[in-house]
């Protein structure tokens, strides 16, 4: 077992992302888990990430613990709130953006490539 506490976890770029924070909580170099990570990410009013992932083979879980993200795919849009949690599967493209005036927090859990 490992303890990651927050007030030691470091933040870091996310390729493709525009007013957020992020931080790895847990993944490989954090806890030495193998299969997946795991990151917190805070978005700013305005904030998202652009078009992405439709080439990527990796599952992705987004959890909602504060505020509002709306995701959007090629043919469906999705409005997150508190507790709200969406599984993206290989290669599916998506947008985040965070189209309130209030700050959002959330979960996200991606696996490792095999």
């Amino acid at each position: 077992m490992k303890k990651v506490e927050l007030k030691d976890v470091k933040t870091y770029e996310a390729p493709g992302h525009f007013g957020m924070t992020a931080m790895r909580l847990h993944g490989k170099e954090e806890t030495g888990a193998q299969k997946f990570w795991m990151g917190l990410s805070h978005f700013l009013p305005g904030g998202g990430a652009e078009w992405g992932y439709e080439d990527n083979p990796l599952e992705k879980v987004y959890f909602v613990l504060e505020g509002e993200i709306t995701v959007k795919t090629k043919t469906e849009e999705f409005v997150l709130g508190p507790w709200d949690c969406l599984s993206i599967g290989p290669n599916e493209g998506r947008e985040i953006v965070n189209k309130t005036n209030k700050p959002a927090s959330m979960l996200v859990v991606i696996n490792y490539p095999d």
